[in-house]
């Protein structure tokens, strides 16, 4: 299926302005496992007739694992150079897939000149939902069990647990909480830079202690909804080798997959 993905400067040119501006990320532009992602929400958006856009090449790091790992000079020269960007299109709402950059674009670019309404993709498909202009089919996972891991940034950092579950509820499907959820969920390990370092000696990595927690459920597919929770959940069912039975998904591709999108 073909989807069609606009920029701001084809519209700007055309004079055109979207109804959001979708902030891709680092990961949704350049990891393999989280492009599938990006293309998910992509056909959603095109099926449900959203006028949109991306910045393209114009696009640069939020600048937030800088400013996790202690680089605050790295971080205010990335965030500068893009709310110039953004500006200068005159943006107002952003989407994004990424709790990573939902947090830092949408409480700590303000300080900084840069003032947006900015939206989590989970809360934005939960919205479509409620409006009636995405209907969702159940699909394949009707009435399977799917476990839901909250990701910290848009958990406890932001308060946003509702919408990710009103979207699994939505698919039909069963949803079975971790023993550790919402507000007492567990990091899958890659949050504050860790992503980009080796684990410090212990006795276990936290994202096998997650995904233990995960397939003590009894559930056969793992939502997720940030690309450093991809990333670790997946490297969790790798450890315990259960690729061929148990499978990680973004909320995204479960609504374009349930829809045959």
């Amino acid at each position: 299926m073909e989807y069609k993905v606009p920029t701001m400067a084809d519209l700007t040119a055309a004079g055109e302005t979207p109804e959001v501006l979708f902030w891709v990320g680092c990961a949704g532009s350049f990891d393999d496992r989280y492009k599938r992602v990006t293309v998910a929400f992509v056909r959603i958006l095109n099926q449900v007739g959203i006028k949109f856009a991306v910045l393209g090449t114009e696009e640069s790091c939020t600048g937030d694992p800088a400013r996790r790992a202690g680089n605050e000079f790295l971080f205010q020269m990335q965030a500068v150079a893009n709310i110039e960007v953004l500006n200068m299109y005159g943006v107002k709402k952003i989407v994004t897939a990424c709790p990573h950059c939902f947090n830092t674009l949408k409480n700590e670019y303000p300080d900084l000149g840069g003032n947006y309404e900015v939206i989590h993709h989970s809360t934005f498909l939960q919205q479509l939902i409620d409006d009636g202009r995405l209907k969702v089919q159940g699909g394949a996972f009707k009435g399977r069990k799917i476990t839901y891991h909250d990701s910290c940034y848009l958990g406890r950092a932001n308060d946003v647990y509702e919408a990710p579950r009103a979207i699994i509820t939505a698919l039909d499907a069963d949803l079975t909480e971790m023993k550790r959820s919402r507000k007492n969920g567990l990091c899958c390990g890659a949050g504050g830079g860790q992503m980009f370092k080796e684990p410090e000696p212990g006795k276990k990595d936290v994202n096998v202690e997650r995904i233990e927690e995960a397939l003590g459920t009894g559930a056969e597919t793992v939502a997720v909804a940030c690309p450093f929770c991809m990333v670790m959940m997946t490297d969790g069912v790798k450890n315990k080798e259960k690729e061929d039975t148990v499978k990680v998904f973004d909320l995204a591709e479960l609504v374009a997959s349930a829809n045959g999108w």
